[in-house]
């Protein structure tokens, strides 16, 4: 092998080396993001609700689909937590 040869090989085995080490490092650290964007939709929906208009209606219904998505999940941990107790009184 020559000398120029063994040099970019060397050169490949250094990055290679030094891109694993920072892939490994960065994986071990890394941290899910999360964005708490709920208060602003929210308010932006009020905000349009109010503007009237199309583009009003569209947001008023958009508003009662959340809130009654809101409320069907209530529902749902009610139902839940009655079935729970069932169970735990022996029912079916």
């Amino acid at each position: 092998m020559s000398g120029k040869a063994m040099f970019y090989g060397l050169r490949v085995a250094v990055v290679t080396v030094i891109f694993s080490a920072g892939y490994l490092c960065g994986s071990l650290n890394s941290h899910p993001a999360h964005a708490d964007m709920g208060d602003l939709g929210g308010e932006l929906m009020q905000k349009a609700a109010g503007s009237g208009g199309m583009i009003g209606n569209v947001a008023q219904l958009g508003t009662a689909i959340t809130d009654m998505e809101k409320h069907v999940s209530g529902l749902q941990q009610n139902i839940d937590t009655l079935k729970k107790v069932k169970t735990a009184l022996g029912g079916k």
